[in-house]
């Protein structure tokens, strides 16, 4: 498996935006030394701090040796794709060749909103922009492309990238039509934990399937987004990271679910049932939404993963298993959690946690139990 220091940048208390980045580097400088693979970052508008992937990328790699680095991800139908392109490119030179490349369609219809984008066809943007990147670092020299939203004609690259052919790319999608395209493409995918593991599962047997059929050479990579918190023990770990996680289900999913009050639209039209919004991003229709907000629930069931670190690598071992993923994208900053505490945390996941899961990989399995298949 591999492991991801994933974060939204939400402030703290009293924090100011120039504190909270501060501790971002903080952390992703621990996470450097520990033995995580990649630091990720959320590029959401109006909300927060989240950082675009410009920023985020460029002083991450100032501050780090190791880790890949790169946005989960691109909200491409606010774009126009040609800059993602040229943006990916750039970075991938500033952090000599750690960038990753993820691709999302969206799940705020209030960026949407401002930015004009095309709520609608959002999918299919995401699918296009994934061929437009692929098209243009493939070609030898000034390229064209013709898709359904975009075409260009005789675009020259002033900057190419540094891997070869191109920086890996995430399209984060579950639905069977973008897994089509990316297990075509070589892209990697994912999801996020109020999906389903059991259901997510089954489409990701079927991403696997189609991607040994298209013979590519990298391994595929699924990546699960869940909250995290390490401690010296169970006990400890629940009486410390019970409360912020908690907190930042409210902050960050609570409207969604419909259990924030808070007047700002960030996630209006998105709880479930609907396929509109974050629905379309969490996948689940059948469990009671107050329950998202019951740490038990979610620690019984690993929707998040909080306990000693011979507990966290046990209970992901498991989530990973029946999710059929091989990346954890950990969120370890959450709520209000003190520095010392979110530090010792990660310290603890990055010593002990990846070194027990290192070796263990559920995509090899599920390609090795796949009829017809040769790994």
């Amino acid at each position: 498996m591999k492991f991801a220091h994933f974060t939204q940048t939400f402030p703290r208390d009293g924090e100011t935006a120039a504190e909270r980045f501060d501790l971002l580097w903080r952390e992703l400088e621990l996470c450097d030394e520990t033995g995580f693979d990649y630091g990720f970052s959320s590029v959401h508008h109006f909300s927060r701090l989240r950082p675009t992937a410009t920023a985020f990328c460029a002083a991450a790699a100032a501050r780090t040796s190791r880790l890949r680095l790169g946005p989960m991800g691109y909200t491409v139908p606010l774009y126009n794709p040609i800059r993602i392109v040229e943006e990916v490119a750039l970075l991938d030179n500033i952090t000599h060749g750690r960038m990753e490349v993820g691709l999302t369609s969206g799940v705020t219809p209030e960026e949407f909103r401002v930015y004009g984008g095309d709520w609608d066809n959002s999918h299919e943007h995401t699918t296009e922009a994934m061929f437009l990147l692929r098209k243009a670092f493939t070609s030898e020299k000034p390229f064209d492309f013709q898709g359904p939203f975009h075409q260009y004609e005789n675009v020259p690259l002033s900057v190419r990238p540094l891997q070869q052919p191109h920086p890996p790319i995430w399209l984060l999608s579950l639905k069977p039509e973008q897994l089509k395209s990316a297990a075509q493409e070589g892209a990697h995918t994912g999801y996020i934990f109020f999906r389903p593991r059991q259901d997510a599962a089954g489409y990701v047997r079927d991403y696997l399937q189609m991607w040994q059929e298209h013979g590519h050479q990298h391994r595929p990579n699924v990546c699960y987004l869940a909250f995290v918190y390490v401690d010296e023990t169970d006990e400890v770990a629940v009486a410390n990271g019970a409360g912020p996680i908690i907190d930042s289900m409210m902050t960050i999913y609570g409207r969604g679910l419909g259990l924030d009050p808070s007047p700002v639209p960030e996630y209006h039209n998105m709880g479930p049932p609907s396929d509109n919004g974050q629905g379309r991003a969490f996948g689940h229709d059948s469990i009671d939404n107050q329950k998202w907000l019951d740490f038990d629930y979610l620690n019984e069931n690993n929707l998040v993963f909080v306990g000693s670190p011979e507990t966290v690598a046990r209970k992901l071992k498991a989530a990973a298993k029946e999710g059929v993923f091989n990346v954890l994208c950990g969120e370890f900053n959450v709520g209000s959690l003190p520095e010392d505490d979110l530090m010792r945390s990660i310290r603890l996941f990055g010593t002990r946690v990846i070194p027990a899961l290192k070796d263990f990989d559920p995509v090899e399995e599920a390609l090795r139990n796949t009829a017809g298949t040769q790994v």
